[in-house]
């Protein structure tokens, strides 16, 4: 069976600190039995304040993604107020540990579009790609959006991109940039978005993540 790629994303419930601390040892011993299928994973901030999790993996089908999410001991007691779970495709191919820029300098963020319609993705590259691809639905078929992670040297600073073009959106439905921890920014419907673009808004936001 070809395994396949799915993005992870779960926000703390307010509150949850001491629970989330207390479960840490028992999160990582869960997660060790994934450790061959992670392609990356982190945690999000504001300012010092844990506020919720990233996981990317490969896994043979979306029951084992159902059952990696909602049978993890952070989940099972109630630390997270809400799991968005989506089939993904790693349009770079590799894992967090193999980005060329390494493991340290700048910070780091989770740039989130939700969308519906024509697929509004396209073939870009950034030295500062962490990981980038689409959300999928469980088939595969229908776009949902698409999730990158990304480092910036330092706030303020965009992503330098080498492929010049933009991607089409649909009309209808609307766009969601999120640095996590941080408000959700939601973008008016407009015919054509950048991604990059739509990275380097997160990013000016200065707020790191992973």
């Amino acid at each position: 069976m070809v395994a396949m790629e799915f993005f992870r994303f779960h926000r703390d419930r307010p509150g949850s600190g001491a629970l989330r601390r207390e479960l840490l040892e028992e999160h990582w011993s869960y997660m060790d039995g994934y450790a061959s299928a992670i392609i990356a994973r982190g945690p999000t901030y504001v300012g010092d304040t844990i506020t919720g999790s990233v996981h990317i993996v490969d896994l043979p089908d979306p029951g084992a993604a159902r059952s990696f999410s909602f049978d993890e001991p952070g989940y099972q007691a109630g630390v997270y107020r809400d799991v968005l779970l989506r089939r993904w495709r790693n349009v770079l191919g590799r894992t967090m540990w193999d980005f060329p820029g390494g493991q340290a300098g700048g910070s780091r963020y989770l740039v989130l579009g939700l969308g519906s319609g024509e697929p509004a993705d396209l073939a870009v590259t950034s030295e500062e790609l962490i990981a980038y691809g689409p959300l999928l639905s469980d088939g595969g078929t229908t776009w949902l959006g698409t999730a990158a992670l990304v480092r910036a040297p330092r706030p303020g600073h965009s992503p330098r991109r080498s492929d010049p073009g933009s991607v089409r959106r649909p009309d209808s439905g609307r766009r969601v940039v999120t640095v996590p921890g941080g408000s959700d920014q939601f973008l008016p419907s407009r015919t054509r978005v950048d991604i990059m673009s739509l990275i380097g808004a997160a990013v000016n936001r200065g707020q790191s993540a992973m």
